[in-house]
């Protein structure tokens, strides 16, 4: 799976860390859900005011958030398969504010990397078909995480 990290914010010092640490944990959900190769994830690295935004346009949530998930290939069952042999599939978007993730890493006690890991992993998940609607989806996805952060040693 190719994985493109755009870091579109200044706000938190993004580096070499927080970039092999976006890597490592999508290469970790894609060999678990078998993902194929030729499949791309884009992920943009923002500052809160900048997910504000998209927040509100796309959830009427006037509030920052930490991860925002946007699936490409979301097919309802009256559609075709739009699958073709060797083309590239989109997997999706994955928009994740650093700022965010920081305050969040500082309130929890662990570190950035931790916490961007757990968001670039909730954040696939989403783009997979799972969800937190209701405690059994919220269940399976949380030990789904948990079991993502150990594999790539980012456990609490």
């Amino acid at each position: 799976m190719e994985t493109l990290i755009i870091n579109q914010q200044n706000k938190v010092n993004y580096n070499r860390n927080l970039q092999k640490t976006i890597l490592s944990v999508a290469n970790a959900v894609a060999k678990m859900a078998k993902i194929s190769k030729n499949t791309e994830l884009s992920i943009l690295i923002v500052d809160n005011s900048y997910i504000q935004e998209l927040n509100y346009l796309y959830r009427q949530q006037n509030c920052p958030t930490d991860v925002l998930s946007f699936a490409m290939n979301e097919l309802v069952d009256d559609d075709p398969d739009l699958d073709v042999e060797g083309e590239v599939k989109v997997l999706g978007d994955i928009v994740i504010s650093l700022e965010k993730a920081l305050a969040q890493s500082e309130e929890y006690g662990h570190s950035l990397e931790r916490e961007l890991g757990y968001l670039v992993a909730h954040g696939m998940l989403h783009l997979l078909g799972y969800d937190h609607e209701t405690e059994a989806e919220r269940q399976l996805m949380r030990s789904l995480e948990e079991m993502i952060m150990q594999k790539v040693k980012l456990e609490r």
